[in-house]
């Protein structure tokens, strides 16, 4: 290689300028720079070899085409320089353009030869030359087309985690978080706060039941027949109790509480209340008498507590026991009106519930929890009974039933007016006080539970609707026979008539049953049975009384041939003594039926406010005259004392007072069975002019002879009766009755 010149190169025009890109590819020599370059001319080019001209124009060209021009390699342009200036085909394009004015540059190293192209069609002869690689690489196939390089993108740094990300997640969850707690806080303070405050007060709480005084029973003057009384229940808290003392406590108590002592030791078992927390309170006794009370608590015995409680007081003992009834040591109605109407007696029972300490500071916290609910009193019930009356009509009825043995009997008196029961006598009777040492057929109610066949007391049943239905009159007379048959069945009179015509006062006198089945048949049966419900039979009264029978009428396609004669003269008909005494008013009071009734008033135990009973049911059953006319008749019963005989009715006059009334003897059905002996009864009401009381009297003795017995009871009761409420004697005297008229 020759030496090199110190002198500075030149290209063919004198410019001492380096080649330019692209000289290589153009035989032109670059025009249109005249003069030769210098110095100066070498600092216009760029480090990459460029001139600012070119530069700014490459740049240019590459807005316009971007994708043109876009190389992998940064060194390119450098490379290019020192291997004579090529470029790719588009710029070469662009740069002839702008050397075609300049001088030709002597180049000082010797021109590569061209590499042999492949034809392209005309429409390719803009693509640039293909890249000549360094190395002695293999020439490209011809017939490959010249392809870009792809360029190598930068690998991608690893992606770090995004914090801002990460702070918002975990503040959503810190805030999810605190927003469950805070909603289960309202929850707790607000919603579920009672629950569980109960829950925890009901561990630490004591309750004591506090009773409701249970309602009294009065008579309609407010003289108690049943009431309650101040005393104390005994109680025992099953958890201060060991299972090792429980025995002992029980033998300790039974002899003062009268239990045994194995009921004793049941009762202070543990059990689990309906909430599932353990019972802290269970009954022992109930109305245990206050001196009593003082010696359990003088015992001390552990879980055994004592307070104030009541007791059922009867301080007439038997009086009217038989309605009034009697409770149990839990004061419970168990029988008569105090189980009839228990609900309205008992009232509602009070509590008090306190925080107290457990072991030795058992007694209520002060400050500490303490809600008291206060009983209410039971209602209290007037009665239409009369204390004095009731007494003297039970003294009568016992007294006069000591002649027979086994015997039962009733007493009701009315008030004819008003239909109410001034007293209503049983015997046997019992001590409500003490009722468990009586029989249970002691404490039934004869007036209401007596069934019996009336008998005779029915006939004027039978003349009242004949004279209503107009199939006699006051002055009717009959031939009477002695002896009738119905059926299979022959009636008779006790007093024969012979054939003799009757007078209906002389019938009803001497109680002809020939007599009255001649009217009944006259009336016939469907009519009988009318008045027969009319008057109140067949059906209870309603009078208050709980198992109140209702008797039994024959309904008239039953009725048999003998039906035709027993049933007007008060057989086969069943009816209680109240029944009887409600008809016998309906005659006094001219014709009006008024149910009977025990309650008068009901006082309320919370303000003593009064509410009237329901007021009875009245009806009309006959006129007022041919009630007048009937009680006239009846007056015969016990007035007539003449030749032919005594009226069956005499020993049940009343001095100085006009009575009328009936006799009657019947017989006692019991199950449906037919009981020996007989029932005799006596119904009258006085004064007959003016009726005021209706007293009936009922006795059922086995032995016969019942008849004997209840017309002087009668005289007794309604002369009581009759003085007790200062009836005025009658003015007049009763009317001379001829039995047998000519």
């Amino acid at each position: 290689m020759p030496p090199r010149s110190d002198d500075p190169r030149r290209d063919a025009t004198g410019s001492r300028r380096g080649p330019v890109r692209g000289a290589g590819r153009s035989a032109e020599p670059r025009t249109g720079e005249p003069g030769v370059g210098g110095i100066s001319d070498a600092r216009a080019y760029t480090p990459r070899g460029r001139t600012i001209r070119e530069s700014s124009e490459e740049r240019a060209a590459a807005r316009r085409n971007p994708r043109e021009n876009r190389s992998g390699d940064p060194f390119r342009p450098a490379l290019q320089v020192l291997d004579g200036g090529r470029a790719g085909t588009g710029r070469s394009g662009r740069r002839e353009a702008a050397a075609a004015g300049r001088a030709g540059v002597i180049r000082t190293v010797a021109p590569r030869p061209p590499r042999p192209t492949r034809a392209l069609p005309d429409d390719h002869d803009d693509l640039p030359a293909p890249r000549r690689r360094p190395g002695g690489r293999a020439p490209r196939r011809p017939d490959r087309p010249a392809g870009r390089r792809p360029s190598r993108k930068p690998r991608r740094p690893p992606k770090l985690a995004e914090p801002r990300r990460r702070l918002r997640l975990g503040t959503l969850l810190a805030l999810a978080l605190f927003a469950t707690i805070g909603i289960r806080l309202v929850f707790l303070q607000a919603v579920d706060t009672p629950a569980y405050a109960g829950g925890g007060v009901r561990d630490r709480t004591t309750r004591v039941d506090l009773p409701a005084p249970r309602g009294a029973i009065v008579d309609r003057t407010g003289a108690p027949l049943a009431h309650s009384v101040e005393a104390r229940y005994v109680f025992a808290d099953p958890t201060l109790i060991t299972d090792a003392q429980r025995p002992e406590v029980a033998r300790q108590l039974s002899p003062l509480l009268g239990l045994p002592a194995s009921k004793l030791v049941e009762r202070m078992v543990p059990r689990k209340l309906e909430n599932g927390t353990a019972s802290t309170f269970e009954y022992l006794a109930r109305g245990v008498e206050i001196a009593r009370a003082k010696q359990i608590v003088a015992l001390d015995l552990p879980g055994i507590g004592v307070h104030r409680d009541e007791q059922r007081e009867v301080p007439g003992g038997d009086l009217a026991a038989n309605l009034v009834g009697f409770v149990s040591q839990d004061m419970d109605g168990l029988e008569g009106l105090e189980a009839r109407y228990d609900k309205l007696l008992q009232g509602q029972d009070g509590k008090r519930v306190y925080e107290a300490g457990l072991g030795d500071l058992d007694a209520p916290i002060p400050g500490g929890y303490s809600q008291t609910t206060p009983a209410k009193p039971g209602s209290s019930l007037v009665l239409t009974i009369d204390r004095d009356l009731q007494y003297q009509v039970q003294q009568v009825l016992s007294r006069q039933m000591a002649q027979t043995r086994g015997a039962v009997g009733a007493a009701v008196v009315l008030d004819v007016k008003t239909g109410e029961v001034l007293a209503q006598a049983s015997n046997p009777t019992y001590n409500a006080a003490t009722p468990g040492e009586s029989r249970p057929t002691d404490r039934e109610d004869a007036a209401t539970s007596f069934v019996v066949d009336p008998g005779s007391v029915h006939k004027a049943i039978t003349f009242g609707a004949a004279l209503q239905e107009g199939v006699i009159t006051p002055d009717t007379t009959m031939p009477i026979a002695n002896t009738v048959t119905k059926g299979d069945v022959t009636f008779s009179d006790t007093h024969p008539a012979d054939g003799r015509r009757m007078s209906l006062p002389g019938m009803l006198a001497y109680s002809s049953n020939v007599g009255t089945i001649q009217i009944a048949d006259r009336l016939g049966r469907d009519r009988l049975i009318d008045y027969q419900k009319r008057f109140g039979l067949g059906q209870a009264t309603g009078e208050g009384m709980p198992g109140e029978a209702s008797g039994r009428l024959l309904p008239a396609d039953q009725w048999s041939g003998s039906s035709e004669g027993s049933v007007p003269i008060g057989h086969s008909v069943d009816a209680t003594p109240l029944q009887m005494a409600a008809a016998y008013a309906t005659i006094a009071n001219n014709g009006t039926y008024v149910q009977p009734h025990l309650i008068k008033e009901v006082i309320s135990g919370a303000d003593g406010k009064r509410t009237p009973a329901t007021p009875p049911v009245t009806r009309s059953v006959l006129s007022p005259q041919n009630a007048a006319s009937l009680r006239t008749m009846l007056e015969a019963v016990t007035t007539v004392n003449g030749a032919e005989g005594a009226a069956t009715g005499l020993a049940a006059a009343v001095p100085d007072y006009r009575v009328a009334g009936k006799t009657g003897t019947g017989l006692r059905y019991q199950d449906g069975r037919q009981q020996p002996g007989e029932v005799g009864s006596f119904i009258g009401m006085a004064p007959a002019e003016n009726p005021r009381y209706v007293v009936a009297v009922f006795v059922w003795n086995p032995d016969g002879g019942g008849g004997a017995v209840v017309a002087p009871a009668f005289r007794e009761m309604m002369g009581f009766t009759l003085r007790h409420y200062r009836v005025p004697p009658s003015t007049g005297k009763s009317p001379k009755f001829e039995v047998f008229p000519r």
